[in-house]
């Protein structure tokens, strides 16, 4: 069964400009502050995506509704960018973790196997312990008493 090649629906600046109620200049400023990158035709006319689109409308919506200049929009996009990216990178190290939980848990068994101890402790009461010990040892008037 052969299939298709999926073509992205693509729209010219002015259907763009008219859709939103903007002037092609402003379409195009925003494309020289970075804003927004349309790909172009073999011809070079601007051409955008619904990605496109959705960033715009991402950007009208500062701009128009919140009264942020263009500044400042280039920073909430770097940021969301940022954001999104290090979501990813959670994903993939989370993924990463549930594929070897099991090779941490026989690492860890071995650990307290290991140790000699008749029962084990973790890390985390031997720690709680220690602090415990450490305020005892205070003076009453440095622990407010």
């Amino acid at each position: 069964m052969a299939t298709k090649k999926h073509k992205e629906r693509t729209y010219t600046i002015s259907a763009v400009a008219a859709q939103y109620g903007v002037h092609p200049q402003t379409l195009r400023l925003y494309e020289r502050e970075g804003l927004l990158k349309p790909s172009r035709s073999r011809g070079n006319t601007r051409l955008y995506t619904d990605a496109d689109l959705e960033r715009l409308e991402l950007i009208l919506s500062l701009t128009r509704e919140l009264g942020v200049n263009l500044a400042g929009v280039a920073i909430i996009l770097d940021m969301r960018e940022k954001m999104e990216e290090m979501r990813r990178e959670f994903e993939r190290f989370f993924e990463y973790l549930q594929t070897h939980i099991h090779e941490f848990a026989q690492y860890a068994d071995a650990q307290t196997s290991s140790s000699g101890a008749l029962v084990p402790a973790s890390r985390v009461a031997a720690l709680r312990r220690r602090d415990e010990m450490r305020v005892e040892d205070q003076p009453t008037f440095e622990r407010g008493e």
